[in-house]
């Protein structure tokens, strides 16, 4: 029987993210402080570009390389020369403008040539048997959409039939945001250099990064030495949350979660919740709903305690518990807007997804005890926005929303972004195409929910929840493929997840 386990992250890929204009600013003192120029550093970048492309392609021997007209195109000179020193036909096309070069990319460029190294313009037939395209094009300063110039070789080169490996970034990809303002480059590889940017992993970037790399050229100390505000979360990181328990611990020192929604016709919603909470490690989960969803749930799991949500049993629950989740199948009817107005005087950690966002969205306010999980159309409303605004700059929208209403904040999407009120963002990498389908934010509130109620800080929480649940859907795409996944799919596979521990014994 084939043994399924958890993809792993290539362990040279870091946990650290940069903003992308950050670290072109800081690119040129991190050399200096390190005795190097910026010209070694584009030597450093083109041999580790020539190794990716070796070891991913080792029998391709006509290699197609495009070459723009900055330090990206740069590092295309270099990887050219290399190359063609390693017994490789090179045909080099490079796009031409009225201004010189920058001064690496002119070296650079000068080497090729002295090697005997032919520069072809760009429009030129390509040969029928390159079986390797280097996208050298556009680096991590593109802020529109590409010209049209460079737009037709994007597109030959997505035509093309060989595998492209894009050099730091594919172009046309906003390294900030992950949007595609115009054309782009659909790479097989990626390898990016110094530090991995935001754009890489959220917006479009898992469209069109393809297999990811990372080389730190050497800079490894240096940054090691900086602040980090932005972090890459993997499923490597789940056993710092997810610690062994002790022997003798019991229900209650597991936390008491009370999940309230389901209205008429959602009982599933607030069903997944409850039962993802419990299987995320809830020691009790108490789920107040409607009468008519009673029996149903309890018959579908008899472990949650089910209870008709009335003004009671909300009162007796909230002294109970030691955390809230409101909002799947809450509806926006009067009966979810009393529940609602009663969490007001809550003081201990809540979750507010689904109605409850949108009801927020009518009453806006801020608190510190709250954390909320929208997806793009929920955000948008929070922030009175259109969805393209939000999916414009996916790290901003979540550094306004945190701002804006307090506590955590997790957007969703591909490449969810978790955001603080202290600063601090993190980018989950993990999760896949087949989440994409309903139920899905309700199993993640439950996840979240009982992480809250085993005393983690909302963040905390928020990491620690998003990952658990991209990893148990990433395990189950492994398995099965991600086409008809289900929401309640993932309890199979959360329960491996969230007990690292067994995972490492069992599979290392």
């Amino acid at each position: 029987m084939t043994d399924h386990t958890l993809t792993r992250i290539p362990q040279s890929i870091p946990h650290s993210i940069w903003p992308a204009d950050e670290l072109r600013r800081a690119e040129k003192t991190a050399a200096q402080s390190l005795g190097l120029s910026l010209y070694e550093l584009m030597q450093r970048a083109g041999q580790a570009a020539f190794d990716v492309a070796r070891a991913a392609y080792p029998v391709a021997r006509h290699w197609l390389i495009l070459c723009g007209h900055g330090n990206n195109g740069g590092d295309g000179y270099v990887v050219a020369r290399l190359a063609m020193a390693a017994g490789m036909r090179v045909t080099l096309l490079a796009q031409t403008r009225d201004k010189p070069l920058p001064p690496e990319a002119h070296s650079a460029r000068e080497a090729w040539l002295a090697c005997g190294g032919e520069i072809h313009p760009a429009d030129i037939h390509w040969p029928r048997d390159a079986d390797l395209i280097i996208d050298g094009l556009l680096g991590t300063g593109l802020q529109s959409a590409p010209r049209d110039n460079v737009v037709r070789l994007i597109e030959q080169a997505n035509d093309f039939p060989a595998p492209i490996i894009a050099l730091d970034i594919p172009s046309g990809l906003n390294a900030q945001t992950g949007t595609t303002p115009g054309a782009v480059i659909h790479a097989a590889h990626t390898i990016t250099f110094i530090a991995l940017k935001p754009g890489l992993l959220t917006g479009k970037a898992r469209d069109v990064v393809g297999q990811l790399h990372h080389h730190a050229l050497g800079l490894e100390a240096w940054l090691a030495e900086q602040p980090i505000h932005i972090h890459r979360l993997d499923a490597s990181l789940l056993a710092q949350w997810f610690t062994v328990r002790r022997p003798t611990s019991h229900k209650g020192d597991h936390g008491k979660l009370v999940v309230i929604g389901g209205d008429h016709g959602t009982a599933g919603a607030i069903r997944m919740t409850g039962e993802a909470a419990l299987r995320a490690g809830a020691g009790l989960v108490r789920v107040l709903t409607r009468a008519e969803n009673i029996a149903p749930i309890i018959t579908a799991r008899p472990e949650l305690m089910v209870s008709e949500l009335t003004p009671q049993s909300l009162d007796e629950s909230l002294e109970w518990a030691d955390a809230v989740v409101i909002g799947p199948g809450l509806g926006q009817a009067a009966w979810g807007k009393q529940a609602l107005r009663k969490i007001d005087n809550f003081r201990k950690p809540t979750l507010w997804d689904a109605d409850a966002l949108n009801l927020l969205a009518i009453n806006p306010d801020k608190r510190h005890n709250r954390m909320i999980t929208p997806h793009p159309g929920e955000a948008a409303r929070l922030l009175n926005c259109k969805v393209a605004e939000i999916e414009s700059d996916r790290l901003l929208s979540a550094q306004r929303l945190v701002q804006r209403y307090g506590g955590a904040v997790v957007l969703k999407g591909a490449g969810t972004i978790v955001a603080s009120e202290c600063g601090v963002s993190s980018i989950i990498d993990a999760g896949n195409a087949g989440m994409a389908s309903g139920g899905m934010g309700d199993v993640l509130s439950g996840i979240i929910g009982a992480l809250l109620g085993q005393a983690l800080s909302p963040y905390d929480a928020a990491c620690a929840g998003c990952i658990a649940h991209g990893a148990a859907a990433d395990e189950l795409a492994a398995r099965y493929g991600t086409r008809g996944m289900l929401a309640t799919d993932l309890f199979s596979t959360l329960r491996r997840v969230v007990n690292p521990d067994v995972i490492d014994v069992n599979h290392d």
